[in-house]
């Protein structure tokens, strides 16, 4: 073995055990769905925050086309060997697979004889650390064809030589995307990954809840209306009726605070050069003041995300609204389809005096850099197909309806244009949940910057959060502590 080698390997074995801290949690598949209750009839109500004219995905794409798009041509012209291409995701990787396995039926000239499996994992965590031990073990075959990751990981993979440069190849598509898509995903100046989807921040509501109480859903426009919402839901139902969730473990952070409330404040944790500020900075004030509000005031029902009881909990009208990404549209049509006909949704609110949205959160694949792969080409031409094939994205996307499962709308213009992206859906009252998904992409905040040091920053973050909702310490207090113990065991998050 040569001594090359030997530094090769101890320096990719230095840079996987520093990468140990960073851990992300998965998000937990849906509890298995109960029987569909009865549809709507035909003429369902209409919504009661309707979409006005001009608010809509085309509002912010390019030209529109006269037609619809034709289906795609194959990206590639080669021919691939039989075999099984292989990747590793989380979530619920089975119902994507679908399209995958699709694309080699709808193009068996160049893709005879392959099979498509992402193989389940817990998480982002275990993804990135599969991923470091093959390459600092020395067998690089070892890692799959693709693999799902965020872009925390994907910094952490780029550097380790995990990941294939698809700069040229994807930038050659960014004018057909929706804004903002990439912006998430350029780590020292070049591109690792595939984006899949790029879903916004949405406020869920019971509209049954809001007719019994007579109380217009409009005024949850702005946080300050969506608080005093909650103090006349708390107060009508004599505190019967919560205006949203908090959750005890690390999942308030997470969807409250880093996707949700610290964004539209423009809050930091970490300054252009990589500083601790977090502790220091006006927007984080802002947002988790905000939440020790509805804290206070009793207007969060207190129960874990993704879980039996808070379903039943709000199956039984004891929670009206959810702010949250828009991928909660699939656990909330798996696990409280009996509740079809009485949700609406509606963008985000915004804090008053800022005015912005919610930060969209990026889902990315990557191509591996295993040596001579014989697939990459071939996801190349998966994802064109996927993203610019408009009648096999709908097809798929109606499956994934009759079957509960996980989709998210396109992340190419031309497609979201398309009447079937604005059809109206039951289970939301005759709302077309997918054009208010688009609607939910206009002016966003800007996402905090990411670093390889957020993971372990979320840590540290959540356990004092976890404090706050415990009743055990203010938010001032735990923000002080945030400070102090990422300085302590981060200290700087190098800029990207």
């Amino acid at each position: 073995m040569s001594h090359r080698f030997l530094s090769y390997v101890f320096l990719m074995v230095l840079v996987g055990a520093l990468l140990v801290g960073c851990a992300v949690p998965a998000t937990p598949a849906p509890a298995a769905p109960t029987a569909p209750a009865v549809a709507p009839a035909a003429q369902a109500p209409a919504p009661t925050v309707a979409p006005a004219a001009a608010a809509s995905p085309a509002a912010t794409a390019a030209a529109q086309p006269t037609e619809a798009p034709k289906a795609a041509a194959p990206a590639t012209k080669a021919k691939f060997p039989p075999g099984k291409m292989t990747g590793w995701g989380y979530g619920q990787p089975a119902f994507y697979d679908q399209f995958l396995n699709g694309f080699i039926q709808r193009n068996p000239d160049i893709a005879a004889g392959v099979t498509v499996e992402t193989l389940p994992t817990k998480g982002e965590e275990e993804v990135r650390t599969k991923a470091m031990l093959a390459m600092t073990s020395g067998t690089p075959n070892d890692l799959p064809d693709y693999l799902s990751t965020a872009p925390v990981s994907m910094q952490a993979m780029a550097d380790a030589g995990i990941l294939l440069d698809v700069t040229q190849y994807l930038e050659s598509f960014k004018d057909r995307l929706v804004p903002g898509t990439l912006d998430q995903m350029y780590y020292k100046g070049k591109l690792w990954c595939l984006p899949r989807s790029l879903r916004p921040q949405i406020l869920f509501y019971n509209k049954d809840i809001f007719d019994k109480y007579n109380i217009d859903p409009a005024e949850m426009a702005t946080f300050e209306g969506y608080l005093a919402v909650g103090k006349k839901l708390r107060d009508a139902s004599k505190g019967e009726v919560f205006l949203s969730y908090v959750d005890p473990s690390d999942r308030t952070w997470r969807y409250w605070g880093r996707r949700g409330l610290m964004p539209q404040a423009n809050a930091r944790i970490w300054d252009d050069q990589g500083n601790v500020v977090i502790d220091q900075d006006p927007g984080t004030k802002v947002a988790l003041g905000y939440l020790e509000t509805l804290l206070k005031e009793k207007l969060l029902y207190n129960s874990a995300i993704l879980q039996p009881a808070l379903y039943e909990a709000t199956r039984q009208g004891k929670v009206a609204t959810y702010y949250i990404g828009a991928f909660y549209d699939e656990f909330t049509r798996a696990n409280l389809s009996d509740m079809a006909g009485k949700w609406r949704v509606m963008k985000a609110p915004v804090f008053k005096d800022i005015g912005v949205g919610g930060a969209p959160v990026i889902e990315i694949q990557c191509i591996t850099n295993k040596p001579n792969a014989p697939y990459a080409d071939l996801y190349k031409a998966m994802w064109e197909d996927y993203n610019f094939n408009a009648p096999a994205r709908e097809a798929w996307t109606t499956d994934m309806v009759n079957q509960k499962g996980a989709y998210g709308n396109p992340i190419a213009k031309e497609l979201l244009v398309q009447p079937f992206w604005k059809q109206p859906e039951p289970y939301y009252g005759g709302q077309s949940f997918r054009e208010w998904e688009g609607i939910g992409l206009q002016n966003p905040s800007v996402n905090m910057r990411v670093t390889q040091k957020d993971a372990e920053a979320d840590t540290i973050i959540t356990a004092e959060v976890e404090k706050v909702v415990a009743g055990n310490q203010t938010m001032d207090q735990a923000i002080a502590n945030m400070g102090k113990n990422l300085r302590d065991k981060i200290g700087k998050a190098p800029a990207k």
